[in-house]
């Protein structure tokens, strides 16, 4: 699907909302500098962001189901305020002020996520900002160490050839691990292996990052893919080798592409979030 002969464009993650079409768009690119985007996948419109100088870490962020809050882990050498340069942090995407951060001290944290369940918190007071205005809807959880930590809360499931888990292997990075995700309204299932975390394949899985559907017994390799899901109608979303976000109508092995906005062609340009992403 991707655009072969193309130069490899900006490393993608993306985040869906599970009660809303919006999706946290982070991507890696040029060096040193990431860029968060938010993309509506009814309306098919892309908004860009934030720029941020420093790194963040997808598969520890989440986004709240209704698509209005990014939960983020990042790392900031530059930073001088009281949350320190390693921090987990809650902003109004595409945006990466903070509301509410709280100081992790290290990079081996497992970032937080949003609960619809229980409206409380188990981080303790923010170090910066106030975070009352968010536990009014969603409380505030540490997430829990594991591979594909942001595809398992999003219907994703573990498939049974997947690697036992030692455990001795705290941060489940030693094994291999398949995951499988139906597609709504329809019979294909996606597929991923081989990547443990966003933007680097797993150098402990027997094979490469790699996405591909199963359907009626045929397999296809989805060639070209970093990231793919489905959306609740079953449309399948990908982003591209080369940087591009992609939709297409999936039935009976048949694919038609219906969307495409290009990331690769964005160059850092940091500015002021806009008033409405200073408050909750």
């Amino acid at each position: 699907m991707g655009r072969a002969g193309k130069k490899p464009g900006p490393r993608v993650f993306c985040i869906p909302a599970t009660a809303s079409p919006i999706l946290a768009v982070m991507s890696r690119g040029p060096s040193g500098w990431y860029h968060v985007g938010r993309w509506n996948v009814q309306e098919w419109t892309y908004e860009p962001g934030a720029w941020f100088m420093g790194r963040l870490f997808p598969q520890k962020c989440d986004l709240s189901p209704d698509g209005r809050w990014l939960a983020y882990s990042a790392h900031q050498p530059s930073a001088r305020w009281p949350a320190g340069t390693i921090y987990e942090a809650i902003s109004r995407l595409p945006w990466l002020h903070a509301l509410a951060a709280w100081e992790a001290g290290t990079t081996y944290t497992r970032g937080i996520r949003f609960d619809e369940e229980a409206r409380t918190s188990d981080l303790g007071p923010p170090d910066v900002g106030d975070a009352t205005a968010c536990l009014r809807t969603y409380g505030v959880r540490l997430n829990r160490a594991c591979q594909f930590a942001v595809e398992r809360r999003r219907g994703w499931v573990e498939t049974d050839d997947s690697d036992p888990r030692d455990p001795k292997d705290l941060w489940d990075e030693r094994r291999t691990v398949r995951m499988r995700k139906e597609q709504p309204n329809g019979s294909a299932v996606l597929q991923v292996a081989g990547a443990y975390a966003a933007f680097r394949d797993n150098p402990n899985a027997r094979t490469p990052a790699s996405y591909s559907i199963t359907e009626r017994g045929r397999t296809e390799v989805l060639g070209g893919v970093q990231w793919a899901d489905w959306t609740a109608t079953g449309i399948l979303l990908t982003a591209t080798t080369q940087g591009s976000l992609e939709a297409h109508a999936w039935a009976d092995g048949l694919t038609r592409k219906i969307y495409e906005h290009d990331l690769a062609v964005l160059r850092p340009d940091p500015a002021p979030p806009p008033n409405w992403a200073l408050e909750w």
